[in-house]
Formats: C-alpha cells, structure tokens, sequence
C-alpha cells in the first residue's frame, strides 16, 4: 500500500474514533493533516481573542519545513496510536 492510500484510510479512521481525544492530540492530528496536504503554514496569525484558530495556527507553524511525506507518516503512526485508545 502505497503512502498516500495509507494517510487517506488513517484519516477516514479518524471519524470512527467513538471517544474525542484530548485538545492537544487533536491540535496534533490538525496540524499534521495541514503539513502533509498543505504544506508549510501561510498567512498571518490570526488575533484578537480566537484562541482555537491562534492554537491551530501554533500547531501547524511548529510543523514548518516537514516534508509532506514525513507529516504523512506521523499522522498515520498517530492515528494508529490514537485508533487503539480512542475505538
């Protein structure tokens, strides 16, 4: 199976996950979505008081210069992890 069928069946996992994982494994599996469909973070941080956008942003910037294959690969071994505990 080749990388991107693998990061596309561990993202459809994703909403068969039956408990909601913690904000910071959430922020994780965002941010690594982003990197590995994306690419690197664009545009301004947001401001004011959008604290969830600000978070997400933070995330996904911590994530600049990954390759998207690498971010592929994190989200996949995440989601596993995330599968086994959260299912």
């Amino acid at each position: 199976m080749d990388l991107s069928h693998e990061f596309q069946t561990a993202v459809n996992r994703s909403k068969e996950l039956t408990a909601r994982p913690s904000n910071e494994e959430l922020l994780s599996l965002y941010a690594l979505y982003k990197q590995a469909t994306e690419g690197d973070v664009t545009g301004d941080r947001p401001g004011g008081f959008d604290f969830k956008a600000i978070a997400k942003f933070d995330a996904w910037a911590e994530l600049k210069g990954k390759l998207k294959e690498e971010a592929m690969k994190a989200y996949i071994d995440l989601m596993d992890k995330l599968y086994q505990t959260y299912r």
